[in-house]
This record gives structure tokens, sequence and C-alpha cells, in this order.
């Protein structure tokens, strides 16, 4: 006897129901129903303890807004779960987006504005001084002998450890003054969610899971509205492999560009890139710009380039001036703690992580931006785990990515589930 095609055609991944492990038999339960219930009702909890206990005022702000969202969020997925209509899922994800991140966010930028010095973590002060400082010198870099005549207090904030892109988000500031809107934040947000959109429009699935993970997920909304430099990152990339996904390599050039313009954390992403355009045949459309965007914003670096190695290259790696205050208990941070010679040990296997990744891409290169994906996710997993100075919030690339992978597929007749089928 054949069997039908739903459970036989090869490829259908984890859309197969034969195939489908327990997590994503949870994850499909009800139309999705009953996680998104869970993840907002976590969330919830995670903002309201936020809220209470953080040692970080802009972070308590965060929560104490966010929670109402969330739990709110968790009322009405709670109701469509009842009615069993999760028709209107994405919708849900971007209002709650907007609740979660956007509105604390602008709160937090006008309390600012009016004076409040305690709504904004320092990331946001370090971009705005990379926009003053490229319109007044032109350059966003401070040199190892101007941060070290700073007072010991301010040293670190005269550190700028980005890409000179990211000075761009500071010259609002620098241009029209102490004003809610010229917060980098506001700007940050709005890349992302122009970047996001055009990423959902160009899939052929809905992919909400996907989505959530890159906007109400509690990292992501936190890191936006309180910090909100890796959001544009991370946006630009999932964008690249949108436009991969679709055929548009030209576009993920432009993308991928602007985003290694930013910071070094898109620089693994385009490297997967470039191979997946190689093995394609579209590596003369992806490359001019995927290359040529951070180069030409490297121009501002040429300016004083040991002002960039000292910002960008040595600070990071833990031998600036001063010692970076990204030092989450991951391993390589434990390793450097607790072993002679430590730096050395996780710079080794970060090293090692790194050559084992790369003969991966050698040997079974990367064909869909799918695949891509889940190369990108996991070398940066191993990166942020093993790198001597590193933070918590940085999670949000891998968990973003990973859970991008499965939306990236082609979307075929046999993959969209009866429940969320709009056309026969």
């Amino acid at each position: 006897m054949r069997l039908p095609a739903q459970t036989t055609r090869a490829g259908d991944g984890p859309d197969t129901p034969r195939r489908a492990g327990p997590v994503a038999r949870l994850d499909r339960a009800a139309g999705g129903l009953v996680a998104d219930v869970a993840l907002y009702g976590l969330s919830a909890a995670f903002a309201l303890v936020t809220a209470l206990t953080s040692t970080l005022l802009p972070h308590r702000a965060w929560g104490a807004v966010a929670a109402w969202t969330y739990l709110a969020a968790c009322l009405v997925a709670g109701a469509q779960l009842l009615l069993r209509r999760p028709a209107h899922r994405m919708t849900l994800t971007w209002v709650a987006w907007a609740g979660v991140a956007l509105l604390p966010l602008v709160m937090q930028a006008v309390q600012r504005a009016g004076g409040r010095a305690d709504r904004a973590q320092e990331e946001v002060l370090v971009v705005e001084h990379m926009g003053q400082r490229l319109a007044d010198t032109g350059t966003p870099y401070l040199g190892p002998e101007a941060i070290s005549a700073l007072p010991p207090g301010e040293q670190l904030l005269g550190y700028a450890p980005y890409q000179p892109g990211m000075a761009v988000f500071g010259l609002p500031r620098a241009a029209f003054g102490d004003v809610w809107w010229t917060d980098a934040r506001v700007w940050f947000a709005l890349v992302t969610a122009g970047a996001l959109v055009a990423a959902v429009r160009l899939l052929r699935s809905h992919p909400v899971r996907a989505v959530q993970f890159a906007t109400v997920f509690p990292i992501c909304a936190l890191t936006l509205a309180t910090g909100g430099d890796d959001l544009p990152v991370l946006a630009l990339s999932l964008l690249a492999l949108a436009c991969c996904a679709s055929g548009r390599f030209t576009a993920a050039g432009l993308a991928i560009g602007v985003a290694a313009a930013l910071k070094l954390f898109a620089l693994p992403v385009l490297a997967v890139l470039l191979v997946l355009a190689y093995t394609s045949g579209n590596l003369r459309r992806f490359a001019p710009l995927a290359l040529g965007v951070p180069l030409i914003a490297l121009l501002p670096a040429a300016v004083d380039s040991d002002a960039f190695a000292e910002n960008v290259i040595r600070f990071p790696l833990g031998h600036g001036l001063v010692t970076s205050p990204a030092q989450s208990p991951f391993p390589g941070y434990l390793i450097t703690q607790a072993v002679p010679g430590g730096r050395y040990v996780a710079a080794a296997l970060l090293v090692a992580a790194a050559l084992a990744i790369a003969v991966l891409l050698v040997r079974r290169p990367p064909r869909t931006a799918a695949t891509a994906a889940l190369f990108c996710g996991y070398g940066l997993l191993a990166a942020i785990l093993l790198m001597p100075t590193t933070r918590f919030g940085y999670l949000l690339y891998p968990l973003a990515l990973l859970v991008w992978s499965p939306a990236l597929r082609p979307a075929g007749p046999q993959q969209t589930h009866s429940y969320e089928r709009t056309t026969p």
C-alpha cells in the first residue's frame, strides 16, 4: 500500500508527523498555542523577577512594564487555545513586541531626555559617543593614550568595541542634541523592525516561532529596550539568510555587509554565507556588497589604526587598558579565571572550535539557507561559550539563528498544517 505523500515526502523535515520529535510535537501542539502560552507566561515571570531583583536600573524599569504586556499576551494566547483559533498568532507576536520592547524603550528614552541618568545601559552612551567623535574628529575611536588620560572611572566608557558603522546610530544625538528620538536605541529599533518585517515578507511560510525568538523572547526584548546594539546586527543577519532562501543574493550581500560594518558578531555569518553563495553559484552576486560595505565602513578607522585595534581587537580579547565588564560564567571565562594561563587555553579552544567548523564548511558546505543558519547558530554558540569575555545576552544570536533555520526551508504544499492553511 502506498502511504500518503504527507508522511513520505523526502525533505519534509520537522513538519513530517512520523519524524517529529517530542520538542517539535510540543511546539506544534494546538497549532503552536500551547508553546505560545508557555512562552508568554514564563516571560512574564522573568520580567517580574527582573523588575523586583535586578541590580541594573534600566532592567528593573523594563521588567516593570514588560511583565504586564507578557501577562496580557499570555491571557490572549490562552483564550486562543481554548477557542482553538491560532489564526492571529503572528499579529499577537508583533503587538506583544510593541509592548515588551518598543514601549519600554520609548519610555526610557523620554525619561532619559528629561534628566534620568539611569535609563540607559552603557552601550547606548558608548554608541552616542562614537557618533559625536565621528562628527568631531572623523574617527569614532579614542587611542590608548587618550583613554589612559581619562579619569579611572571614565576609561571604560572611552572604549568603543564595535565596527565603525555603529557610530551612525549616534549621529542623530550629535546633530540634534538630547531629545528622546535621538536616543541610539530608537534608531536600533527602527532598523531592527525594518529588517525583520522584510525578512518575514520574503519567506513563503509564516514563521511565528522564529519571529518570537527575535522579538518577544525576553533576552531580545530586554536588550532592545535597555541597550539595543545587538538587535540590528541580528535582524540584518536574519534578513540576509531570508534573502538567500529566496534567491536574492545581491540583497543578502548588502544586508550582511551592513551587519558586519556594525559588529564583529556578523562576520561568522558572513563567512558561512560566502560558502553558501559559492556552492550555489551566486558568489559574484553576493560577495561585492558583503565584503565591500564593511571595508568601506573601515575608512574612518584609517584615521588612527592603533585606536581601532585598541577598541575592536585588544579590548574584547582582554588586553585593553581596563577589563571588560562582559564576564558571564561561561566556560571561556571560567577557564581564564581558574586555570593557570587560562586566557591562552581559552583562546586555543576558541581557535580549535573555529578550525573544526571551517573543516566542516569545506567538507560539507551548506547548500541551503536553512543549513547555513545551523552553521551560524552552532558556530556562534561555540564562540560565545569559549570567549574569555562575553555576556549572557549574546545568546540571542545563536538561539534566534537556530530557531530560524526551519523557517528558511522551502515551503511545499505538504508542509503546511491544516489549521494554518488559508487557501485550498
